[in-house]
């Protein structure tokens, strides 16, 4: 059936004055902060595929196994129609699900929502050549906000990967559950993918790399600020920083000035102390019986659970009560 033409819900203004807001409200807030989606642009997304190559980073591998282990019987629970995927990125590892629900015979459209126009318009033209028989349709917009747009009817399955929940803080997690289950009808599904809590000693290098890779993603997020609103970042002068924290069990990736900072942007003037910390990530680590509370709390039942052979990551199947 082929790519279908993306319904854009996201202009290229809508991005900027995002991002407008984001740097505005976190380089004056204490401690100071941006959001992880502005690493994002073409180079961050190179760099972050690199990440999920390196030895130290399990997450990809891990949830790639249970999905490999598990896509037929996701296929053979939930019948699904439709399956929907946020943050789809290159949907690399929605392609195991892909062949489950085809092989099962149920699936007839596919429906990729990301923020990034140029990656969608790529990755759904690769899936319709791969899969003729589907229906692809691709969706630009965020995931926080327009999860009213996507289809309706149908049995419906939403897959939301690589741990990217665990990037939201406790309330922005459980308003996006909460906005998931009202996109969603009775008896729709939801598949979540969360990194557990496990040994820091295996957690620290997967966001610490020895080859730097992580921390050259880290800091793109100030070539982005950059590049789009003309400021004058020097990412050299700060150093990568990579922090487990145990109250809250989540990694906190920072940048650490190196040396007393001054950066001019939009028309704010932005001093940072030598060592002075901004966070550009939290990426929580969850506890199945917390995946299981917060699904619940938000109107979902937890339908099976699965992680890889060395229990690293987590893949839970809910169901829209």
């Amino acid at each position: 059936m082929g790519a279908e033409p993306l319904e854009i819900y996201l202009e290229d203004r809508d991005v900027r004055r995002s991002l407008c807001e984001d740097v505005r409200f976190g380089l004056t807030a204490t401690p100071k902060w941006l959001p992880p989606k502005w690493f994002y642009d073409s180079r961050g997304s190179e760099l972050f595929e690199e990440i999920t190559r390196l030895p130290e980073y399990y997450p990809t591998r891990a949830e790639r196994a249970v999905l490999a282990a598990h896509a037929a019987d996701i296929a053979a629970v939930t019948g699904a129609k439709t399956l929907i995927e946020l943050g789809s990125g290159s949907s690399e590892k929605t392609r195991l699900l892909l062949d489950a629900l085809t092989r099962h015979g149920d699936l007839g459209t596919f429906v990729p929502l990301d923020v990034s126009a140029s990656a969608l318009r790529q990755s759904t033209r690769q899936i319709a050549a791969e899969y003729p028989a589907l229906r692809v349709r691709g969706i630009v917009g965020d995931f926080t906000r327009q999860l009213d747009r996507l289809p309706t009817g149908g049995r419906r399955l939403v897959v939301f990967l690589g741990g990217t929940v665990g990037n939201l803080l406790p309330v922005e997690r459980a308003e996006f559950l909460t906005a998931m289950r009202a996109a969603l009808e009775a008896g729709d599904w939801l598949l979540i993918g969360t990194d557990l809590v496990k040994d820091p000693g295996v957690i620290v290098p997967a966001y610490d790399d020895a080859a730097g890779v992580t921390a050259d993603f880290n800091r793109n997020v100030l070539r982005v600020i950059n590049r789009e609103l003309g400021a004058d970042f020097d990412p050299e002068a700060f150093a990568h920083v990579a922090v487990w924290d145990p109250e809250h069990e989540w990694i906190e990736m920072r940048l650490r000035a190196e040396r007393p900072v001054r950066v001019h942007v939009l028309d704010l003037d932005v001093e940072f102390a030598a060592g002075e910390e901004l966070r550009t990530e939290v990426s929580a680590k969850f506890r199945p019986e917390g995946i299981a509370a917060e699904l619940a709390d938000a109107g979902f039942a937890r339908e099976a659970f699965w992680t890889d052979p060395d229990g690293l990551f987590g893949v839970t199947l809910a169901r829209a009560d």
